[in-house]
């Protein structure tokens, strides 16, 4: 059954989301889009399955080059497809409908809010069934609240998110939908820097002994 989100008549008022700069750098979700990065704030606290299996597909590489498969104007972007979604293997007839490798993640439903920004884990009509398809909300959507697992808040860069492309009214179905290029944890991140910062060595030049 596809991984979809009930679509509701209305829209709340836009929520808008504020830079941290204070944030761990193991749980923050980094996401490279076409028009730049996008950082996600995790909230292991309130739900700690959700994010250790974000983390864990992303520290495998299985978000890279997964597409935005379902976006829908006023509402939504729909990603996470990690079976059928990758741009490199894209399936349109499936996309939507798998998952990863891993188990389904029990519902961790929480106080969290559908607000602008919000990352929230997709699923079927089963409350057990998320696994790696999630959406970013473009706008309020209170309706979803206590219905699907919020695992995140983009803290910085929604206007990459703005830009993703829109998929047809009603289905949101993307036809050559955009991608993630690159999801990784910041800490990863981080040390990368770091480890590639201490094996640097200085270039040798012509006045060089």
């Amino acid at each position: 059954m596809k991984k979809l989100l009930a679509l509701a008549a209305f829209i709340l008022p836009i929520a808008m989301t504020e830079a941290k700069t204070d944030l761990d750098p193991e749980n923050t979700l980094l996401i490279d889009l076409k028009d730049g990065q996008v950082v996600i704030e995790l909230y292991s606290d309130t739900a700690p399955k959700h994010v250790a299996r974000i983390k864990e597909l992303a520290r495998a590489g299985k978000y890279d080059g997964v597409a935005f498969h379902r976006v829908l104007e006023g509402f939504m972007a729909q990603t996470g497809d990690v079976q059928f979604g990758n741009v490199k293997k894209f399936n349109s007839s499936r996309v939507g409908t798998g998952g990863s490798d891993k188990p389904d993640l029990k519902a961790e439903f929480n106080k969290r809010k559908h607000g602008r920004g919000a990352c929230s884990m997709a699923r079927s009509s089963n409350p057990n069934s998320a696994n790696s398809q999630f959406f970013i909300c473009f706008k309020s959507s209170n309706f979803l609240d206590g219905q699907y697992t919020v695992w995140g808040q983009v803290v910085e860069g929604m206007e990459h998110v703005d830009k993703l492309k829109r998929g047809v009214p009603g289905s949101g179905s993307v036809t050559d939908p955009d991608h993630m290029k690159k999801v990784s944890v910041a800490a990863d991140a981080k040390k990368k820097d770091s480890d590639d910062s201490k094996g640097a060595k200085p270039k040798k030049t012509k006045d060089s002994q």
